[in-house]
């Protein structure tokens, strides 16, 4: 069992449901959001849309989540608009990457640290970290310090780390390939093992499923694992890890994501919870610039809606308590 501070128990709590499953919704896009929003428009998504999208999502669907995840550049507006129920976490990294360098190196938002976050009302920092296992030692070793920075600033705050890792080739396999797919299991899981050393003083790991789900034999149009192997293979995350872990959607539709989590349940892992972005609102972002935010509000009320009770039912059957991996350090 983890121990924590009871300030960082507390805190967990306050982003979870009262069974300790984290439930919580992810608006903390920006580049990306950028570009959806692009997609229905010619002209440059605007600052002013970025805050208005993030805050209608906000008060719209988190009466049905635990706790939101958001980012200090444009969503603090809509940590404001959140329900009372739920918590806050905040992003502490930079959006995207720098692509004229190797590593996919790691970046903090220059304007903000630990203690701004605290200040400013999360129950939680985010950092979300690209990370492959198989690259050079030196860039690895570049990221394993960072993480160790902000770990212990975290400690030192006693605010939870939620470390979101993302899996890469750095040879340049492209992710959604069958040939990714076939090592995709090996970093999703090594990588796992990597940050649930207590070194990087990570709470929570924010993690992608251990195998592409459009290669299950009986899933997709190609296979490359059998049902038995992908099964075997969310059994060895669980064990990669004691730390509690959440799923990311990574975009994938709200029903595929559902399945995914049933088929994890139903190889036993022990993941605690979800942060669910795109599956739950990106659908929302076409009528909200196409014909304004009263046509966004609809299709959350909606479809937004259906989609993040559907996800909280299945939550319910499938994810387990992460009280049973953390427990509160006894008070001096």
């Amino acid at each position: 069992m983890k121990k924590v501070s009871q300030k960082k128990y507390e805190a967990l709590q306050r982003v979870s449901d009262k069974s300790g499953v984290i439930s919580a919704l992810a608006i903390d896009q920006r580049g990306a959001l950028k570009k959806m929003i692009e997609k229905y428009q010619p002209e440059v998504a605007t600052s002013k849309q970025i805050i208005a999208f993030k805050e209608i999502v906000s008060k719209e669907l988190t009466p049905f989540a635990s706790s939101i995840l958001l980012d200090p550049e444009y969503g603090l507006p809509a940590a404001d608009k959140r329900a009372e129920t739920a918590g806050l976490l905040l992003a502490y990294e930079k959006t995207g990457y720098d692509t004229t360098k190797a590593g996919r190196l790691p970046d903090i938002l220059d304007e903000w640290s630990v203690k701004r976050l605290k200040e400013a009302g999360a129950d939680a920092c985010k950092f979300l970290l690209y990370y492959d296992v198989d690259e050079a030692i030196e860039i690895n070793e570049q990221k394993h310090i960072f993480m160790e920075r902000i770990g212990s600033e975290c400690l030192a705050e006693e605010l939870p780390f939620f470390l979101e890792v993302v899996s890469y080739d750095a040879k340049g396999l492209e992710p959604n390939s069958i040939e990714f797919a076939k090592v995709k299991p090996h970093k999703v899981n090594d990588m796992m093992k990597e940050f649930s050393k207590e070194r990087y003083n990570v709470d929570v790991l924010k993690v992608e499923v251990p195998v592409n789900m459009n290669y299950v034999e009986g899933l997709g149009e190609k296979s490359c694992y059998t049902q038995e192997e992908a099964l075997t293979y969310f059994k060895e995350q669980s064990q990669a890890t004691q730390l509690p872990f959440i799923f990311l959607s990574a975009g994938v539709s709200a029903n595929l994501f559902q399945e995914t989590l049933k088929f994890a349940a139903k190889a036993k892992s022990t993941f605690n919870g979800v942060l669910c972005g795109r599956a739950t609102w990106a659908n929302g972002v076409e009528p909200f610039v196409e014909i304004g935010e009263s046509a966004a509000i609809d299709w959350l009320n909606t479809d937004g809606r259906l989609n993040i009770n559907e996800l909280n039912d299945v939550l319910q059957a499938t994810a387990t308590s992460w009280y049973n991996k953390i427990e509160k350090e006894e008070k001096k």
